[in-house]
């Protein structure tokens, strides 16, 4: 199969995910070697769960298939231009080649972008929507950061 063609299934995925099951239209393939090895389509409406992004359910379903958390190696086609936090999963997941097929811009004009999330990132933390503030934690509580250093060291 050449791009083009793992490209179509993602938007025949996505289009599929809206027409018959009622879902936004995301969908994503991950492929390596030439094959296809995990699919996904946003469940988010289905689920109840804002996560439920077709990039982060397929990236998931090829890490167990693989049964590994290094996608370095694999291609991912999505029918839309990954959001903050699939694009957050996709530099996790060392997925180094991504191709999609709708932008950024032609999701806002049908109300699914993600331009306000990418400007709060942008934003000093201070400045940003949601506040984020570290409270200060006991000295004599267990250290899971230091437990992984001593033992990943």
């Amino acid at each position: 199969m050449s791009h083009q063609d793992f490209m179509q299934l993602a938007i025949n995925l996505a289009y599929d995910n809206t027409k018959n099951k009622k879902g936004k239209p995301f969908g994503a393939v991950i492929v390596k070697d030439g094959e296809v090895v995990a699919t996904g389509v946003n469940e988010v409406l289905k689920t109840h769960d804002p996560t439920a992004h077709a990039e982060l359910l397929a990236i998931r379903e090829a890490c167990t298939a693989l049964g590994t958390t290094d996608l370095s190696g694999c291609k991912l086609y999505a029918s839309g231009e990954p959001c903050p936090m699939c694009l957050s999963a996709i530099y996790w997941a060392n997925l180094q080649h991504v191709y999609y097929a709708f932008t950024a811009e032609e999701e806002e004009e049908v109300g699914l972008g993600t331009q306000y999330v990418y400007q709060q990132i942008a934003l000093p933390i201070e400045e940003r929507d949601i506040r984020l503030k570290r409270l200060d934690k006991d000295p004599q509580v267990n250290n899971p950061f230091a437990l992984w250093k001593e033992q990943n060291s």
